[in-house]
């Protein structure tokens, strides 16, 4: 069982920037880290994605402006938030996973980004 915590969220003005973490309470060596979001009223969509090999996919959304990272010796993932925009006002939420049936997630972390 691995526990998942993100951090670093909050509020923000359109432009700015944030960081979130994601720490795991085990190693993450051989995971895809996964981050996730859900807006209000939304179905919770697909952010970015790395995966041991450091192979990476995001959403077209939030391409060339967030930037996905891990750290597996201190079991820390990163997501790097510039040019903010009020659609990327969501709950975010980090993955591990392995597969369909053994994946795990974090309570997520608020980010609102205002006008």
């Amino acid at each position: 069982q691995v526990q998942l915590v993100e951090s670093g969220g909050g509020s923000a003005q359109v432009g700015g920037s944030m960081r979130l973490s994601c720490t795991a309470s085990g190693t993450i060596f051989g995971w895809t880290l996964k981050w996730y979001r859900q807006a209000p009223g939304k179905e919770r969509e697909l952010v970015a994605s790395i995966n041991q090999r450091e192979s990476i996919t995001y959403a077209d959304a939030v391409k060339g402006r967030f930037t996905v990272s891990r750290d597996n010796a201190k079991g820390m993932g990163y997501l790097q938030m510039n040019n903010l925009k009020v659609d990327d006002t969501a709950i975010y939420f980090c993955n591990l996973y392995w597969s369909s049936v053994e994946e795990y997630w974090g309570p997520g972390t608020q980010v609102t980004v205002s006008s």
